[in-house]
């Protein structure tokens, strides 16, 4: 086993669900749904020194609404839920420290039901935007764009007390991290987010802060609570475009640096309170090349050593 900071096994799991995302084109599918082949290809199993926990197939990508939850996908979402909380609680049963490659953000709806079963855990969200503001009026709403609303208890049962255990995540154990404002039009609902007991600090914030510091400070406000650990979600769109544009929702330049993304993990992967990591919505099919697939890959290795800090 390679060195890493955290003081378990990794184990990588594969998730391959695009089943939170609207289609990027008429007839087409996203294309997240290879992120994980995309990593392994460029060797993230051998130089983490991981063990491999398969791979959990998702249901077939339906566009349509479900009528009953207004979510696409809406109960291929609730089964896929299911199956990856299952995997997931069984990597964790086994001692592993669960790496699972997504998949769009929607896999955050599998991964802490598995946690809320252990104990109380909380999550540091990494993320280019808030997922939390519902449309008020649209008929069709995409879970990667919600994630965040749904694990803490915000939206349609079928999704937020799977097995009676809304929420997932309690809202004051949550810390965001590196997402950058937004001018919502007045048809989103930004009222729950604003009033809601997460920690939150912006792009802004976290430069002005400094990295380190905004981290430190995130981490301490969750751990605080008494919680049992916490899950890191990495969605690769919280990274600057011009270094990370292979996403479903690119943003205008200023997300994180690489070397910055680095820290950020680094210090909580170093945390002993960290239970497992998933990374989300990184698109191959943006990255012909593959160059930026090997530019993740490597700041994700680089992020788990243990001189990565």
């Amino acid at each position: 086993m390679s060195s890493s900071t955290v003081d378990r096994q990794i184990a990588i799991l594969d998730a391959p669900s695009n089943l939170g995302l609207r289609p990027p084109a008429p007839g087409r599918e996203p294309g997240v749904s290879k992120l994980a082949a995309a990593l392994r290809a460029h060797g993230i199993l051998a130089r983490l020194g991981a063990v491999d926990a398969g791979r959990v197939p998702a249901p077939a990508y339906d566009p349509a609404a479900d009528p009953a939850t207004r979510f696409r996908n809406g109960p291929a979402l609730r089964a896929y839920a299911i199956q990856l909380a299952a995997q997931t609680g069984a990597v964790l049963a086994q001692g592993f420290f669960p790496l699972v490659l997504g998949g769009d953000c929607s896999i955050l709806l599998g991964n802490m039901p598995a946690l809320k079963r252990r104990g109380r855990y909380g999550l540091v969200f990494l993320d280019g935007h808030i997922d939390f503001a519902y449309h008020r009026t649209s008929p069709v709403l995409a879970a990667a764009g919600l994630d965040l609303a749904l694990v803490t208890g915000h939206g349609p049962d079928q999704l937020t007390n799977i097995g009676d255990s809304k929420p997932y995540v309690r809202e004051e154990d949550v810390a965001m991290l590196g997402y950058r404002e937004e001018e919502y039009p007045p048809e989103y609902d930004l009222q729950p987010f604003l009033d809601s007991r997460m920690h939150r600090y912006d792009l802004d914030q976290v430069r002005q802060l400094g990295v380190r510091a905004a981290t430190e400070q995130a981490l301490a406000a969750i751990t605080r609570s008494g919680i049992d650990g916490f899950w890191i979600h990495l969605d690769v769109d919280v990274l600057d475009p011009l270094i990370m544009p292979a996403v479903d929702s690119p943003e205008p330049p200023g997300g994180l640096t690489y070397p910055e993304l680095i820290e950020v993990l680094g210090i909580l992967l170093r945390s002993p309170g960290a239970a497992g990591m998933e990374i989300t919505v990184f698109d191959p099919e943006l990255d012909p090349d593959g160059h930026l697939a090997e530019e993740l890959t490597a700041a994700i290795v680089r992020a788990f050593a243990k001189d990565s800090g």
